[in-house]
This record gives C-alpha cells, sequence and structure tokens, in this order.
C-alpha cells in the first residue's frame, strides 16, 4: 500500500463517525439505484419467463395486454368467453398443432381457479420451454379433483388428499362458496416461478357441475350433490381463452387474421411476444421516471459527502499545514483528498451492494408471494458493474474539488489559522 493511500486510510478511520455517515449515504443511494434496476430487469424476465412455446393467445375481444393479462398472468378479469365451438374449429384447424382451453372466473382463498384439461400438462412451456412438472401425486381425472400450484400447497399447507371448497368469483366470501362440492387435491406441481404456482387447476367440466344451479352469477336454485353429479356428462359451455401452438411459426399472422376476423363471434388473438413488448411500452415511462429519481438520489448523496469534505477541510486547514511542514508537496494533498473521497465512495458501494442483497434476500418471498415476480440472487450484470463505475468516477472527481482548495492554500494560511 502507497504511503499517500494508507495516511488517507488512516484519515478516514480518525473522521469515523463523519465517514460511515458519508459512506451509508452513499450506500442508500446506490441501494435505490441498483434496486429500481435490478426490480425492473427481474420483473421483465419473470414476465417473459412465464410462457413459452405459445404463438398465439385467443380471447373475448379487446385489447392485447389485458388478454394477456388475464390468461397468462391472473390479472383482471375477462371482458368476453368464447364460445365451447369456436374453440373447437380452431383446435381443429390445420395449422394448429395444439391448443389449450382456459377457464377463469373462480377462486379459492386468494388464489385463482382455472379450468383446463389435459393438453395444459401436456403443451404448456415456460422459461425456456420448460414443461410442468407434478412434485407429488398425478393429473386431475375425476369430476372433483384438482392439481395445486406449489405456492397453494405450501402457503395453505395442502396436501395429497386435502379437500378444498371453490367459490364463485374472486371474492371468496361465505355465501360464493361452492360448500357442498369439495374438491379433493390429487396433484401438486413442481415450482415453475410463474402464476401457474399460484392457481388451483381443476377440469372444464367440474367448472360446468359446480355451477348448476348459479345461473347468471347468482346461487338461484338447488345444487345436485356431488354423486348426483358424477353421473352427468358434461360439456364446456364457453371457455375464457385458449393458447395455441402452430405446426409451422409462418402460419402465425395468417390464422392471427382470420381469428380476428371470425363472423360467428368477436375474438382476439394476440402473439405473446408483441404484446409484452407493448406492456413493456406502457411501462417504459414509470421506469424513467424511477431512474430519473434513482440518479438524483445519488447525486445528493455524493452532494452529501462533498459538503462533508469541504466543511472538514476547513477544520483540517492546520493538519494540511503541518504535512506541507513535514515535506508534503502541493500534488500529495491533492492526491490525498482524492483518494479520500475515492475510498469513502468504493466504500459506500461496497456497503450498498451488501445491503441490496441482504434486502432482496428478504423481500424476495413477499414479491413472489403477492406480485407473481421471482426475484433471484444472481451476481451484478455488466450494466450493473457500469452504473457502479460511474458512481465511482463521480465520487472521485468531486474529490478533486476540496483537494484544489487544499491545493492552493499556502503553507502560511495553514500555521496561521484563527480559532
Amino acid at each position: 500500500m502507497s504511503p499517500t493511500l494508507m495516511l488517507a486510510w488512516k484519515s478516514v478511520r480518525n473522521r469515523r463517525i463523519t465517514a460511515m455517515l458519508t459512506i451509508m449515504t452513499v450506500a442508500i443511494s446506490v441501494v435505490l439505484l441498483l434496486g429500481v434496476e435490478r426490480v425492473r430487469t427481474q420483473a421483465k424476465s419473470s414476465f417473459a419467463n412465464t410462457i413459452s412455446g405459445t404463438d398465439l393467445i385467443v380471447g373475448g375481444r379487446s385489447g392485447q395486454v389485458n388478454l394477456l393479462l388475464y390468461s397468462v398472468f391472473r390479472i383482471g378479469n375477462a371482458t368476453n368467453n368464447i364460445d365451447w365451438k369456436s374453440y373447437q374449429e380452431f383446435s381443429q384447424h390445420r395449422a394448429v398443432k395444439w391448443a389449450i382451453p382456459i377457464s377463469l372466473g373462480d377462486s379459492h382463498k386468494g388464489f385463482r381457479v382455472m379450468g383446463t384439461n389435459h393438453s395444459y400438462f401436456e403443451h404448456y412451456r415456460y422459461g425456456k420451454k420448460s414443461p410442468l412438472k407434478l412434485s407429488e401425486g398425478r393429473e386431475f381425472s375425476g369430476l372433483f379433483e384438482t392439481v395445486i400450484g406449489s405456492d397453494v400447497a405450501r402457503e395453505l399447507g395442502y396436501q395429497i388428499g386435502t379437500e378444498i371448497i371453490i367459490a364463485h368469483g374472486i371474492s371468496d366470501v361465505g355465501f360464493s362458496r361452492h360448500d357442498n362440492l369439495p374438491f379433493k387435491v390429487v396433484g401438486i406441481l413442481a415450482p415453475t416461478g410463474t402464476p401457474v404456482d399460484k392457481t388451483v387447476h381443476v377440469s372444464l367440466e367440474a367448472i360446468e357441475a359446480i355451477h348448476v344451479g348459479w345461473e347468471s352469477g347468482a346461487h338461484l336454485g338447488n345444487t345436485p350433490s356431488a354423486q348426483q353429479l358424477e353421473k352427468q356428462n358434461f360439456q364446456p359451455q364457453q371457455i375464457t381463452a385458449m393458447l395455441i401452438g402452430l405446426k409451422s411459426k409462418i402460419q402465425a399472422f395468417s390464422l392471427q387474421r382470420q381469428i380476428n376476423t371470425y363472423p360467428k363471434e368477436p375474438l382476439s388473438a394476440i402473439l405473446p411476444g408483441v404484446a409484452l413488448h407493448e406492456l413493456w411500452g406502457m411501462m417504459s415511462v414509470a421506469e424513467q421516471a424511477l431512474m430519473v429519481i434513482s440518479a438524483f438520489v445519488v447525486i445528493a448523496g455524493l452532494l452529501g459527502m462533498l459538503s462533508s469534505l469541504l466543511t472538514s477541510l476547513q477544520e483540517r486547514r492546520r493538519e494540511m499545514a503541518i504535512l506541507r511542514a513535514m515535506g508534503a508537496r502541493p500534488k500529495h494533498i491533492l492526491s490525498l483528498l482524492v483518494l479520500e473521497a475515492s475510498t469513502l465512495t468504493l466504500l459506500g458501494l461496497v456497503a450498498g451492494v451488501t445491503i441490496l442483497y441482504g434486502v432482496l434476500a428478504s423481500i424476495a418471498p413477499f414479491i413472489q408471494q403477492n406480485y407473481g415476480i421471482n426475484i433471484e440472487m444472481v451476481a451484478l450484470s455488466h450494466y450493473e458493474w457500469k452504473l457502479l463505475a460511474a458512481v465511482q468516477l463521480a465520487g472521485t472527481v468531486i474529490g478533486f474539488i476540496p483537494a484544489f482548495r487544499a491545493y492552493k492554500q499556502s503553507l502560511s494560511d495553514g500555521m496561521t489559522i484563527r480559532v
């Protein structure tokens, strides 16, 4: 370690209280700057990894962002349903390789209930085309059987064989529950880090069965018992949306146009990637605003450090003069103060990154549980390193301001300070 650097370190240690406050100011600004960037990138990654390998999403006529949000992310509700005959027609289209029907609208203790069929477990992909896997049990086969996501099982303490009650609509209140039609948990899906983990999956036939006597969304008639319903042959009448995989991606635009101009009912077909791009475009203003606020916080932190250095400089004029009297040249004084500023900034960066990972580790489960965003504890990205380098450079440059003031102070000025 060079003598100047050692002297700078000892000087920082000698003013440890002021130095600690300066370091924490820089650290907090770094936590906000990197935190906004990390949550922004992780949110995009989490959303993008929710669905993979699906070429088209089809729903009732609506905006493509709204269709994407309710069909994939379970956010919001559909403006309209799709007739089952329309699903059958397009699922058998010559360009379609597979189709997954989805029926939403019910819930269980805050978790969305989704009706579907075997195609969902066979063809749905997330992340890098990863298939769904069962950590326990099997797929549903009976009318009143359910497969639940990993978050549902963990948070509610459910196991294979547990009986659950589904509620009509999103609000799980007493008068809306299908109390006489319990579902038995027969399978638990492995964690995916997507809304699948927070979903209760049942068959499309089960959705039809539990709504017998619930015409117009209200319980207007007597609901048959589970034994009576199991003897009936239910056929879906409507679904909320469908996910489509094509034999060739080249046919995506052609089929999309056919669906959007379908004469029998108003439908919308969207490309998931295009809809995600539009969603990011809508969020870009908020992202930029957060980044600007973060930048101003960093500037405020660095200005606080500058104020601290300038204030301490007035108290250290005699110290500078003594160093000059002992043979230190003006350039040594300049180097000393620049190194002090650089050291404080570096320590602030280290403290900020440490605090950031601690905060992310503590809030990651909460964000995953409430917003479905998976925050991964990954190493700093290239862009984040560039942000840290920019802050370090700014802190070093700021150090030149008090350094030049000390550089210009004469030996006699330092030795004749009036106290």
